[in-house]
């Protein structure tokens, strides 16, 4: 069996190349007035697909970047679990989506930003790699984080700013 190996040079490279991608879906939700968080599932080096948060305009709860990702990825692979595939993301999962990414077998997660108030890969709880569980993920975290956090925190400040400003007009 012939396995390429790759330096970790070229896997932050790489990394950071999927990461950018999901950068951009993380800006497009926030075109959409949803919490810039951008996901793409990878198997096999190609994109095989993307997602972005939609929880204000679906009116769900559940429609977070990775559980758009990972439920457009099912079909496309004919195959609900996603052995061998990485999932990058610009936020650290969620207790649900931790919880999706352990049912969906997926191999290693990426994500940029942690979630000091929620992350549920390493942060608060540690769900993806809890030996009670049949599945552990390799986790790779803190790839583009600056950029990730900025953006984040930014939209943060401008929500706070534009809900102060309603307020106001209230009054």
């Amino acid at each position: 069996m012939n396995i390429q190996q790759i330096s970790c040079e070229q896997q932050l490279e790489i990394d950071q190349d999927f990461m950018r991608q999901a950068i951009v879906l993380a800006e497009q939700a926030e075109t959409e007035g949803e919490i810039p968080v951008g996901a793409v599932l990878v198997c096999n080096g190609e994109v095989i697909a993307k997602g972005w948060n939609q929880s204000i305009q679906q009116h769900d709860p559940s429609a977070h970047a990775e559980m758009q990702a990972i439920r457009k990825a099912g079909p496309n692979m004919e195959n609900y679990r996603m052995l061998d595939c990485t999932l990058y993301v610009t936020l650290e999962p969620c207790p649900m989506c931790a919880g999706l990414l352990v049912h969906s077998r997926i191999k290693r997660l990426v994500f940029a930003a942690s979630d000091l108030k929620t992350g549920a890969c390493g942060s608060v709880f540690n769900l993806v790699n809890n030996e009670k569980l049949n599945h552990q993920l390799e986790v790779t975290s803190g790839i583009l984080q600056q950029e990730c956090s900025t953006m984040l925190s930014a939209f943060f400040k401008r929500r706070r700013k534009e809900k102060k400003a309603s307020k106001a007009t209230k009054i």
